[in-house]
């Protein structure tokens, strides 16, 4: 069987990276900018970072900023309709997961109309176009959603969010400029780098982990590891670090999948609105505890890219708890919750649990699991 691997058609990388937008944007023929962008980003002078470029460039364009944390249905139905009312022939998006997100669903509705009740997204989606041009313009260092084919939206109605992948809805351009994350607060920014670091561990050991995903996700744990703390504390050196990081995962991640941690992740995100990268962080060394039966020696790598040393002389056990120790401690330096006790409800324990299997992520894992397995990891979290 063919492995496939499906990255942008150009990135930008580095700080002053955004000044390459209105280059590409003439470059490429478009008329009018349709901008996706959250009310925060807006509020605190982000986004203009980037319209102000626009404007002195010439270039028209349409603010759509609609968008929650959690994007909705509700949200893609109205970005749909605002774009095709400013006749717009691109989108930029400007912000972390939530508005590449909701850009990926309102290019893809666009071009393929039969899918406008945007449920019918979920999974792998049968879309025969690709979205319209879509620029991504990360402001977290976490989701990278910039470079990966998947996307997230959430049925309120439900209470669940929908894992969406789609080939067609990669960004045609990402512009990864650290300068753009540098306003992030400590809790964003560790909530963010966990999230990154999830991608690149649940790629490594997920079943459709090959040679070249497994490259880019060990770089991706190693560079993490080294700048995540240095970003909360707000330094050039872990900012630009955490941008290419978390870029790193996503390259291997959107090709291959990820595991229960993301499943798990999604309803609390649904239900309780928990931030993604938060509900990551927590849950990641549990589950790394309960998949090492199913990760050969891949653990060791984890480790070592985590930082620790002596792993060649450590046994199997002693080196995968190195792993999940490292994980850990890194997650507690940056200031997550180490369990699930503020957040998850006991009485919503079987809800969630058979939503975390039904999630799209759950067949990547290493480790075949049940739902009553799952419930026994979320009560262990509690």
């Amino acid at each position: 069987m063919a492995n496939r691997f499906v990255l942008n058609e150009t990135s930008y990388h580095g700080a002053g990276a955004i000044g390459s937008i209105p280059d590409e944007i003439k470059a490429r023929g478009f008329q009018k900018v349709f901008v996706a962008s959250d009310p925060d980003l807006i509020k605190f002078g982000v986004t203009k970072k980037v319209t102000d470029l626009l404007e002195q460039a010439g270039i028209s364009y349409e603010l759509f900023s609609e968008i929650k944390a959690n994007p909705t249905i509700a949200n893609v139905k109205a970005g749909v309709s605002a774009f095709q009312a400013c006749g717009a022939d691109c989108i930029v998006a400007i912000g972390g997961g939530s508005s590449m997100d909701t850009a990926k669903a309102v290019g893809i509705i666009v071009t393929n109309p039969e899918f406008a009740d945007v449920v019918s997204l979920e999974g792998v989606a049968p879309t025969k176009n690709p979205a319209v041009p879509i620029i991504a313009v990360p402001t977290t260092a976490g989701t990278a959603a910039e470079v990966t084919i998947n996307y997230v939206i959430t049925d309120e109605e439900k209470n669940r969010k929908m894992v969406c992948v789609d080939v067609h809805d990669i960004p045609v351009i990402a512009v990864v400029d650290p300068d753009m994350m540098a306003t992030m607060p400590k809790g964003l920014t560790a909530a963010t780098g966990m999230d990154a670091l999830t991608h690149a561990i649940e790629g490594y050991i997920t079943k459709g982990a090959w040679a070249l995903s497994d490259m880019f996700h060990l770089e991706a744990i190693r560079i993490i590891a080294k700048n995540l703390r240095g970003a909360v504390a707000n330094t050039p050196e872990g900012r630009e670090g955490m941008a290419l990081g978390q870029y790193v995962a996503g390259m291997g991640f959107s090709n291959v999948g990820l595991g229960i941690v993301h499943s798990m992740a999604h309803p609390l995100g649904a239900l309780y609105d928990t931030p993604h990268g938060v509900a990551n962080a927590i849950i990641l060394p549990t589950v790394m505890e309960y998949n090492a039966p199913e990760t050969g020696d891949k653990y060791k790598y984890i480790a070592q890219a985590m930082g620790v040393e002596g792993t060649e002389a450590m046994s199997v056990e002693e080196y995968r708890k190195a792993a999940v120790d490292a994980v850990r401690q890194l997650s507690a330096d940056v200031g997550i919750p180490a369990d699930l006790k503020e957040i998850v409800k006991e009485e919503d324990i079987p809800f969630l649990s058979q939503s975390a299997y039904d999630d799209a992520c759950r067949p990547g894992n290493p480790r075949d699991t049940s739902v009553e397995e799952i419930s026994e990891l979320y009560r262990s979290l509690l």
